[in-house]
């Protein structure tokens, strides 16, 4: 029996994903979680609303540390730079859970409801660094676009991060940012074998 609300949640959330992977989430229920986790559904039920919030745990933390990254950055710092300090931050709560990270993409990957939760919590992750943007003085249709395309960046680094385990999620975000300058750069090469300017 776990003995501190703390470690019940982390069983909790492991337990899920665990069965999640075994049976699918569908067929999965509260109870068996539970179970698995050694603990009774009200347990459950005190840490998490539902079956699909116990693999989105870590939500509120993200928030908490990329707004305050964005809001503590440098004053002369253009926006997505800022974001760019902001998920380097955010990145370390991956990287310390990657055992932990890459099978939960994977179930959210193939599961509907859950995507469907995926998609919720981003688009409230963006609305949350688009409104710290503002407070830095970025107009509201500039905040909003940097926000979007920031949070698509950070996704698509996450997701090279975990196909090759190799690089570090930091070295993935790197990337992903110095890729989204070439595209946006007044004379873009987008042949990555060569230096050379590709012909026209």
């Amino acid at each position: 029996m776990p003995r501190s609300g703390a470690e019940a949640r982390r069983r909790l959330q492991q337990a899920a994903l665990d069965l999640y992977r075994e049976h699918g989430f569908d067929q999965t229920t509260t109870a068996e979680i539970a179970a698995r986790a050694g603990v009774n559904e009200r347990t459950f039920f005190r840490h998490f609303p539902d079956k699909r919030e116990v693999l989105f745990d870590g939500e509120a933390g993200l928030r908490a540390t990329l707004t305050q990254a964005v809001t503590e950055a440098p004053d002369d710092l253009q926006p997505l730079d800022v974001l760019l300090g902001a998920f380097r931050k955010a990145e370390r709560i991956l990287e310390d859970n990657r055992s932990f990270a890459e099978p939960r993409m994977q179930v959210i990957a193939e599961t509907p409801a859950l995507r469907e939760r995926d998609l919720a919590k981003s688009a409230a992750l963006t609305d949350a660094v688009a409104d710290a943007l503002r407070q830095r003085g970025v107009a509201d249709r500039l905040a909003v676009l940097a926000a979007k395309t920031g949070w698509a960046v950070f996704h698509q680094a996450v997701q090279a991060w975990i196909d090759d385990p190799s690089q570090t999620l930091d070295a993935q975000l790197l990337q992903a940012f110095a890729d989204l300058h070439t595209l946006s750069a007044p004379t873009t090469n987008l042949n990555p074998e060569s230096r050379a300017p590709i012909a026209p």
